[in-house]
């Protein structure tokens, strides 16, 4: 019997992502990453555009009613065989779908795409921090999501590493654990800091501030324990950046909203821009005390 459709989705999607790792280290080795300026401190490299082609193709082909959104705009989806990834993965395909998904229909899902988040940390050589980012959408929220690091290094050397999260089911891919409980670590911006941004963080009064590109990367310290608050006071996210993110933090029972502690719309029409900021929280922290705390900030 044939899984749901959101199980072989995020299923396909999982070695879509990892594929598309590959090929982000592939044109980083070759030497050639083909830079524009889409806008201002905002890049796109030859990396960004093939990683999206792969993906979008892959899940075109099998998904072709659904909706799907790339950072990259509209894609050439005539991609060599190499890049098309047809099978998904196999030990995500053998757990059982949460019953809440059991019968979406593909008109009720739209899949965020950012094929390579952290690009301007991707152009420096700061590769821990470059993620691609699938989100999964269902009437409009975000239920499931996938991180991939390509250049994560795995105890044999291997590189590159995914992780999953599904509402309902869990995550997978990585061993969570909590951050210290007698410290309160906040992760922000790297390079888009401004005055309220920085408002916020004083406002928090954390006793560590880890500051590190993409929003996939400052999930992942929440994730794994590093940090207890994801803080961004400002506007300059977008859809494609935050999806997958809040999809697999929330699957582990934390948090991710603006900063008016409202959830986002994944819906197909929606403005792109997060206009209201991203915080988020683990599990063992009150979302709505940080919320709180920063309901004076003028955005």
């Amino acid at each position: 019997m044939s899984q749901p459709t959101l199980m072989r989705l995020t299923a396909l999607s999982i070695n879509a992502a990892k594929r598309a790792g590959a090929i982000i280290r592939d044109v980083m080795q070759k030497g050639n990453l083909g830079i524009v300026e889409k806008g201002k401190d905002d890049l796109q490299t030859e990396a960004d555009r093939s990683a999206q082609r792969c993906i979008i193709a892959s899940l075109s082909l099998a998904f072709p009613t659904i909706k799907i959104i790339g950072e990259e705009g509209g894609s050439d989806l005539d991609v060599c065989k190499d890049w098309l990834v047809t099978q998904g993965d196999e030990d995500f395909l053998n757990r059982t779908c949460p019953e809440q998904w059991l019968d979406v229909n593909d008109n009720e899902f739209v899949v965020w795409v950012d094929p390579l988040d952290g690009t301007s940390e991707y152009t420096q050589g700061f590769l821990d921090h470059v993620t691609v980012l699938i989100g999964i959408a269902v009437r409009n929220s975000a239920v499931a999501g996938i991180i991939h690091q390509p250049y994560f290094k795995n105890p044999g050397g291997e590189l590159g590493r995914t992780i999953w999260g599904l509402k309902g089911l869990g995550t997978g891919g990585f061993i969570p654990n909590e951050p210290p409980k007698e410290t309160f670590i906040i992760t922000t911006t790297r390079s888009h800091s401004n005055t309220i941004v920085q408002a916020a963080l004083e406002a928090l009064s954390p006793t560590e501030i880890i500051k590190v590109g993409g929003a996939g990367y400052k999930v992942l310290l929440l994730l794994e324990g590093r940090a207890h608050a994801y803080v961004f006071a400002s506007p300059g996210c977008k859809k494609w950046d935050t999806c997958a993110p809040e999809a697999v933090l929330e699957a582990q029972g934390g948090k991710l909203t603006d900063i008016l502690g409202y959830h986002y719309s994944y819906a197909t029409d929606v403005d792109y821009p997060n206009k209201k900021g991203v915080i988020a929280t683990v599990k063992s922290v009150s979302h709505s005390d940080v919320i709180t705390k920063l309901k004076n900030l003028n955005m």
